[in-house]
């Protein structure tokens, strides 16, 4: 439950003593038969109510952007109930003010999320088309990420968290799906239109319930008959795909199994360790990623990065080009992860899911107009169906968990 914390130096007091005889919220509220439990002492200054006669703030100006996000024994229900009866204000209109705020976020938060997905699938596609060797990419690009983490933690633009020998083990199983996941998806890439890689990356759910399912979950049967459409048209897709390449469907699947499997280890091997926040937990698995990686990508393919490097410069003509599209990449590889992780920290999984996958129909529909790539009517339809299937699978997953969830409250 979202917890809220006054600041220290912070005393919700009244202007008005007689508030208290008027407002039987308010006088039951502030009694000494209170029902909360003891005050949790923030540097030594427990959250009080009072209604002194020398008060010194109003309800009128409560200052809610000094409310901090630790969280303490009180909860927003709480705390909220407080500060409804001092302002005199019904239910709900509280928080009113903060809506507008909220919403602003969120839109500056997904327009970043699907801007800077479309910025890396574009750059990243154009970096292969001259220069295919997606082992090197992908471990430059999991560079960049590591960088940016260490930047800010460095700077403390971000809080870097505690770890211990016992949070990087339960870090490696993850970590190596991850990479997994993400040079599957870039050897794709490097083999197939970026339109077809992200409408076979569409086929996820349907791996994730098989796989969960085996570990033991159970499914409703709406689930299952969700994922049908998306088997059906990711196949159609892929017959009547222009660029099909073998290699390009096995990276795309293989991509779905990594990250499918990441999710599952994650849940279940970071359980103890929920005082990290996403971001901090992503920025640790591109370390440790990028540490798998790199060595592996000397081995499979260094003995030819010179070779390509000249000739990507020759068909380029300029390097500061090459070298531009490469870093770009890089950073907007890590950029769009961070933007999704935080925009996960304010909605719902619902919501989430939901927009996941209108950002892959945004991003299917910029690289073909991008690149040109033809497109079959049958192959849209197939692609159509099978983002559709997608979304039918993040509603009927969503009833479950809301179901659970009003039954323990």
């Amino acid at each position: 439950m979202l917890t809220l914390n006054l600041l220290p130096s912070t005393n919700v007091t009244l202007s008005n003593p007689n508030i208290v005889n008027r407002n039987p919220k308010l006088r039951h509220l502030c009694s000494p038969t209170l029902p909360f439990p003891k005050p949790s002492i923030q540097n030594g200054h427990p959250f009080r109510c009072s209604a002194n006669l020398g008060s010194q703030i109003s309800h009128s100006r409560l200052d809610f952007s000094k409310i901090l996000k630790h969280p303490s024994e009180f909860s927003s229900r709480n705390t909220t109930q407080i500060l409804k009866a001092a302002s005199g204000t019904p239910d709900g209109e509280v928080i009113e003010g903060s809506k507008p705020k909220m919403n602003m976020k969120l839109a500056l938060i997904f327009g970043l999320w699907y801007f800077q997905n479309i910025v890396f699938n574009i750059y990243n596609k154009k970096v292969l088309n001259i220069f295919p060797y997606p082992w090197l990419l992908a471990s430059f690009q999991l560079f960049c990420g590591s960088v940016w983490m260490l930047v800010l933690w460095s700077f403390k633009l971000q809080p870097c968290p505690k770890i211990n020998k016992s949070f990087i083990i339960a870090l490696l199983g993850p970590a190596l799906f991850h990479t997994i996941g993400h040079i599957s998806a870039c050897v794709s890439f490097s083999k197939v239109a970026v339109s077809f890689t992200h409408v076979i990356k569409s086929a996820e759910p349907v791996f994730s319930v098989v796989f969960s399912s085996f570990l033991g979950d159970t499914y409703p049967l709406t689930v299952w008959l969700s994922i049908l459409p998306i088997v059906f048209g990711c196949s159609l897709a892929a017959v009547t795909e222009v660029s099909f390449n073998l290699g390009g469907l096995s990276g795309a699947m293989i991509s779905n199994v990594g990250f499918v499997l990441r999710n599952i280890f994650s849940k279940r091997s970071l359980q103890n360790f929920k005082e990290v926040d996403g971001l901090n937990l992503y920025g640790w698995i591109t370390i440790i990623s990028f540490l798998y990686l790199a060595p592996v990508a000397v081995f499979v393919e260094g003995s030819q990065w010179l070779a390509g490097y000249h000739k990507a410069l020759g068909t380029i003509g300029n390097p500061n080009t090459f070298y531009l599209w490469v870093l770009v990449s890089g950073i907007f590889y890590h950029l769009y992860n961070q933007s999704s992780y935080q925009a996960l920290d304010d909605i719902s999984p619902l919501t989430f899911s939901v927009s996941n996958t209108m950002k892959r129909v945004v991003v299917i529909v910029a690289t073909v107009l991008v690149f040109r790539n033809p497109v079959r009517p049958l192959n849209a339809l197939g692609s159509a169906i099978a983002i559709f299937g997608t979304f039918l699978y993040s509603q009927a997953t969503a009833k479950k968990p809301k179901k659970e969830a009003v039954e323990k409250d």
